[in-house]
């Protein structure tokens, strides 16, 4: 027999689902008082996925171990169901008091222990202490998070919590119970009673752990963070959950542009985004100009992120879609007008992945260039940048391939955001910053990450070119007409739903500059600075130029200089 067990903890213990893989048996659900108890006999299981953390820190940083920031903005509204794990001194502890007393001594920022983490102490003991004393265990049993194995299930966040308030939601369960039964399991286990001592919701999680069990068997595991980790004694830290056999096409799963219109992207899945593609994206650097640069009483700080590779923040966003969604064997398709088609053909040369970008008529032949030079495919039609997406859906539709959406999509906002973070780490003292705005997923993503902050996140649009201001007044995504020198880059016609939910709380407002503004910048960069950069990548200087954004006697302000993908013909018979 080959046993392999999905493991909840639950009153009486722990409840365990458990199948043979070489019978044709259906799954069977079981209540035992130790875990210890499923490995006594002569055949015990050869994979156990077991919800309960594996791997404790001896102190704690952020938002808690790397598991849990990687996977909590994969869970859409439930991330708080992934408890941030205390330091192993706490964990230990059996008094509650000390035990928030000996987390805030080692947690960074300081925090204290919840109620309910801390009845979960002594199962994490249990399982702690069995890996630390049968070393042999630590290769056939894996953290899961039910949230994460019904996410995957489903491909999307799930749309009902198992509980509102501690009360069982029957509209949760039967979401569930559907995703189970979707993947394979007996309906008659997965709709069965479940085992004195354990409540159907456990069930329903050891169920789902099962599944992931299954699939770490076939191979297919999938861990968070990959490779996992280890802590000081060894053990393993991760989250485990699949990747499907077959990823799945457009039609059986929401879109990313659906997926995500519901809420705006919270500032743990930008510090899952800055993990994931640190090693990937570059650090870009910062300039330091004191007041009177530029002419303003303002100090100044740019941030190059014409730096960057391929030439823009994009590849920020490109890395993160391609780090944390299944490529399917179509590869990746974009749409750009240039930029964003370029990042994703950088990201996915790096990643081994094909790649196909969808580009209008309007885009530079330096971008298109570009794009090719990376090794992707080009396809070139329409006269603007949504003619350019229309064709892409349509590929999308009937190849399968994953569509990495310049702004539509939380992934490539939370990969943009981690640019707000690395600038308020570089610079921690800004009041404002300046941002140029295209579709808009550049500034959602700076300005989720300093919601709630003292830093005034303010965009910049060109007057031919205003989508994100529109969208503010009409307080709704609305249509404009585009006709500017930076329409290239900056020239989404409708900014989307989800960009307009993030920015319309988190943004002070947009100041729009003309085009000579953005030209004039242009020429500022090169002349002064031998900053070879395109019209999209100067408008939020254009804006201090012009006299669009003024700032304060003393302020702190920040201009983002965002993009270098420049026609070098063109910028010199600019700059004369």
């Amino acid at each position: 027999m080959a046993w392999i067990a999905g493991v909840d903890g639950c009153k009486a213990g722990w409840i365990a689902a458990l199948v043979d893989t070489a019978a044709q048996e259906p799954p069977s659900l079981r209540v035992v008082s130790k875990l210890a108890d499923l490995f006594a006999g002569e055949d015990p299981p050869t994979i156990l996925a077991v919800d309960m953390p594996i791997g404790l820190p001896d102190r704690v940083s952020g938002a808690g171990r790397g598991p849990e920031r990687l996977v909590r903005p994969l869970l859409g509204e439930r991330q708080s169901s992934v408890f941030s794990i205390p330091a192993r001194s706490a964990v230990y502890c059996a008094d509650y008091r000390e035990a928030c007393r000996l987390a805030l001594e080692t947690s960074e920022p300081p925090r204290k222990v919840s109620k309910q983490g801390f009845h979960l102490f002594p199962r994490i003991r249990e399982i702690d202490t069995l890996l630390r004393t049968e070393p042999t265990l630590r290769e056939r049993i894996f953290e899961v998070h039910p949230e994460l194995a019904f996410r995957t299930m489903r491909g999307a966040p799930l749309t009902q919590p198992k509980k509102i308030k501690g009360v069982i939601n029957p509209l949760g369960m039967a979401e569930r119970r559907a995703l189970l039964i979707a993947a394979g399991l007996p309906a008659a286990i997965v709709e069965a009673r479940p085992p004195k001592g354990a409540g159907a919701d456990d069930a329903l999680d050891a169920l789902a752990a099962l599944v992931v069990a299954q699939h770490i068997l076939a191979g297919r595991g999938a861990p968070f963070p990959d490779p996992p980790g280890r802590d000081s004694h060894g053990l393993p830290i991760a989250i485990w959950s699949f990747a499907p056999a077959r990823c799945p096409s457009p039609k059986d799963l929401p879109t990313q542009d659906t997926v995500m219109t519901d809420r705006p992207v919270p500032r743990p899945m930008i510090e899952a985004a800055a993990d994931r593609i640190a090693g990937h994206a570059r650090v870009t650097p910062v300039m330091r100009l004191g007041a009177g640069a530029f002419g303003s009483p303002a100090a100044i700080s740019l941030k190059l992120e014409c730096l960057q590779h391929a030439g823009s923040f994009k590849t920020r966003g490109a890395f993160n879609n391609l780090l944390s969604l299944p490529v399917p064997a179509a590869g990746v398709a974009a749409a750009s007008g240039g930029n964003h088609g370029a990042a994703v053909a950088y990201a996915a040369r790096e990643r081994g992945v094909k790649a196909t970008i969808f580009v209008p008529e309007i885009s530079p032949a330096a971008k298109i260039e570009a794009i090719r030079r990376f090794g992707a495919e080009v396809v070139i039609g329409g006269a603007q940048y949504d003619d350019a997406q229309a064709a892409c859906d349509r590929f999308v539709a009937e190849t399968g391939a994953l569509k990495i959406h310049p702004f539509a999509a939380k992934e490539t906002i939370a990969g943009q955001g981690t640019l707000g973070r690395e600038w308020q780490l570089q610079e921690p003292d800004l009041d404002t910053v300046l941002v140029a705005v295209g579709g808009g997923g550049l500034i959602s993503g700076i300005a989720a990450w300093f919601a709630g902050s003292k830093v005034k996140v303010v965009g910049v649009e060109p007057a031919g070119s205003r989508a994100l201001q529109a969208a503010l007044e009409a307080k709704g995504p609305v249509e404009v007409k585009v006709a500017s020198v930076a329409a290239d880059s900056l020239g989404a016609r409708n900014v989307g739903p989800l960009v307009y939910e993030v920015c319309k709380d988190a943004v002070d407002h947009v100041a729009l500059v003309p085009d000579e503004a953005i030209t004039q910048a242009q020429g500022t960069l090169w002349r002064d600075f031998r900053l070879a950069v395109e019209p999209g990548g100067a408008a939020a200087l254009g804006a201090l130029l012009c006299g669009a954004y003024k700032p304060a006697p003393g302020e702190r302000l920040g201009v983002l200089v965002c993009g270098a993908n420049v026609d070098l013909g063109k910028l010199g018979a600019l700059v004369g």
